[in-house]
């Protein structure tokens, strides 16, 4: 358990780097470097049980509901959070893995690396678009009930 923290403070303090990188100022800085935090969290929890496929989803989806949390109470846009939040999951090592296969002539394993880096990149641009667009929808859906039921008091001259 305590490799997990360290390795969770390691991450908002990566992410924190990177939203000073991405010039996000005050107390959303604090914020984004935390999404770092709660993105490995989650994924080093769920990857001890499931596997490491589902352990970048869900930890795609809780860094963006945390992003989309954190957009609504600081009004701030989610890509804020977002960006730096999911850094730590960023498949670096496998792009690497692969150009190093590729450099050294041997297809199969840079082929294996490739797919499995794509494999990552799905997963956690999946867990990114089903709750971004969950969201969309019910904000949506908020937005039009909102107009609906207050044209009557705007509308008066």
């Amino acid at each position: 358990m305590g490799a997990i923290l360290h390795q969770t403070a390691a991450s908002f303090f990566a992410s924190l780097c990177f939203a000073v990188l991405f010039q996000v100022r005050g107390r959303n800085l604090v914020c984004a470097a935390a999404a770092g935090g709660v993105c490995w969290l989650v994924y080093a929890v769920s990857g001890a049980g499931l596997g490491e496929l589902p352990a970048y989803f869900l930890a795609a989806v809780a860094t963006t509901i945390y992003a989309e949390f954190f957009a609504r109470v600081l009004r701030t846009p989610a890509i804020v959070y977002l960006a730096a939040g999911v850094i730590p999951l960023v498949p670096g090592g496998g792009i690497y893995r692969t150009m190093l296969f590729c450099i050294r002539g041997a297809p199969e394993e840079a082929l294996s690396a490739c797919i499995n880096t794509i494999g990552i990149a799905g997963a956690m641009a999946m867990g990114i678009v089903i709750v971004s667009s969950f969201v969309r929808m019910l904000s949506h859906q908020q937005i039009i009930k909102f107009q609906g039921g207050s044209s009557h008091a705007i509308s008066r001259k």
